[in-house]
Parts: structure tokens; sequence; C-alpha cells
């Protein structure tokens, strides 16, 4: 199981940035050459991000590279430039604006070409969409299952906000409203992802200051399926990571329920009692993943 408790966003045109991203603590880092990059300095960042990718470490973390949308005069010369430069350090690719299928589509058989003439693994090099315009959630369920090389959905709340014309000026904050703001488009990405064998991340809180506020946002994200949630700055990192970990006392219920259960079932029992809950098939699962989740940590 792979880890993306975190994802941090590095600017693809500050090499220095980048650096520092490498030698993070976060499990997933994506070079930006979308919307932290003006567009007088998009075509440079290639570069910067090509050569961060083949001078840095990014050993125990997905190297991932977002690229422009494929709506743009930079979607090609991203994906070209960065793979033949840099194809053998690149984990996956992050779609901006996934609205269709077919966007994924032609993300994939690019990358393919690309690979084929560069002699690289086809199919190596994964995918990662961004869900963040109506007509994307609109599709959410068709994209999904677009290609095998996409290992994960990610919710854009910042676009998605101007898209579906909701209020508020502060991207991934919650506005009044009873409950979470973005619960049906969280859920419903969750639901599509998790129907492909798709991870799920939620996207920025740009009050990179205000801990308390993200911390607020993973535990909802948590809540509603998300395997992780994105950083815009260093210091949210180890939130995220505390967030999207299982506690101790989780593991070890967890593990516990797993022997009690199995050995349940050996004695020819549906359903157990574990700590004053009943415990049946559906709690193995649900176990099943804590325990999956503990081991990929290392914990």
């Amino acid at each position: 199981m792979e880890l993306r408790r975190v994802q941090l966003a590095s600017p693809g045109s500050n090499l220095r940035m980048l650096e520092r991203g490498s030698q993070s603590n976060a499990d997933h880092v994506f070079l930006d050459l979308e919307d932290s990059v003006a567009p007088n300095q998009k075509v440079e960042a290639r570069q910067v991000v090509v050569q961060a990718l083949n001078d840095f470490d990014w050993s125990g973390k997905i190297a991932c590279v977002r690229v422009n949308g494929i709506d743009t005069e930079w979607f090609y010369g991203d994906v070209i430039e960065v793979v033949e430069g840099a194809g053998q350090h690149l984990d996956t690719i992050m779609l901006p604006k996934a609205n269709r299928p077919d966007d994924v589509y032609m993300l994939d058989m690019l990358l393919t070409q690309i690979e084929m003439h560069r002699g690289l693994e086809v199919g190596r090099i994964g995918i990662e969409a961004q869900i963040e315009m109506a007509e994307g959630m609109m599709n959410v369920n068709q994209v999904a299952f677009a290609s095998p090389r996409l290992k994960s959905l990610i919710f854009g709340p910042g676009d998605y906000s101007a898209s579906v014309q909701a209020r508020g000026l502060s991207i991934g904050a919650s506005e009044r409203y009873p409950g979470h703001v973005w619960h049906y488009a969280i859920h419903r990405i969750v639901v599509a992802a998790r129907a492909a064998g798709l991870q799920v991340t939620d996207g920025p809180f740009a009050d990179y200051r205000n801990l308390e506020g993200y911390r607020q946002s993973c535990e909802m994200a948590l809540a509603l399926g998300c395997d992780g949630k994105w950083a815009v700055h260093p210091g949210q990192i180890d939130v995220a990571i505390d967030v999207f970990s299982p506690s101790s006392a989780d593991v070890d219920k967890a593990r516990r329920i797993m022997v009690e259960y199995k050995q349940a079932l050996a004695d020819g029992l549906g359903a157990i009692a574990i700590d004053g809950d009943m415990v049946d098939a559906a709690t193995l699962k649900m176990a099943e993943i804590v325990s999956a989740k503990a081991d990929a940590a290392g914990l």
C-alpha cells in the first residue's frame, strides 16, 4: 500500500523549495508546473523540475509532477520535457481539471509513446487525477475507470468552489454551513475512487498558519474516507501524518479483532463481542484496512 497521508506542494520554478521537498518527511511531493508557477516562467520551470528529479534523492516518497491542464498551451510540452528528461525518477503525473475520461486517456497515450520512445518501462508512471470542476464531478465515475495508470483521485476545492460559484475566498476553509461544506463533493469522489481501487486525497487548506483549522480539515477528510491531504507549507506535514496514521490504540484493537474473530470463525461463530462491541465479517474488513495502513506506515 502506497502512503499518501500528505502531499506536499512545491513550486516547480523554485529549485531550493524542490530540494526542501525532497528532504521533507512528506509521503508524496508534487513538483508543480501549474498554479504555483507564473505564466512567463512555465517553460523555464520544466528544466528546473527535471534537474530536481535527477539531482535530488526522492527515495521513500512518491515523486510526482503536476502538469498544466490539457486545455492550455503548456500541457504537451510539460509531459514530453519532464518525462523524456527525468522519467526514470518520476512516479506519477498529476493531471489537473480531469473533466472527462478522455482527458486521462490522452495523458495515458502520451506517456506510453514517450516511454516506448525513451526505452522506459511502459505503464510504470502513474496518473493522479484532480477533480476540481463541475464537469469533472459530474463525470467522476467514468474518470475513475479511465486508465490502469490511475493511482488516486484528488479533490481540488479552490477551482471547484469557483466552478460551482460557491461562496468563499480562502481555499479549503469552511464557510457557514451546517456541517462540512464539501461533504457531498468529497464523498462522491471517494465512492468513485474506491469502486475503481484508487486512493483519495483532499486538497489544500490555504491558511497555513492555522494548524488547528488544518487539523480539523484533515479529520473531516479522514471521516469521509480520504487517505490524506495536501500540504501547502512544510509546517502542515506533521499534522497530516498524525491524523491519517492509525493511532496505536486503533492498531492494537484492529489486530486483536483479526486474531479473535478468525478464531471465532474456526469455532463456528459468525459474530462475537469484543470490549462490548459486536464484531462480525464487516468489522474484520475494517480491521484489516487499519492493520494494512499501519503496516505501510511502519507502525
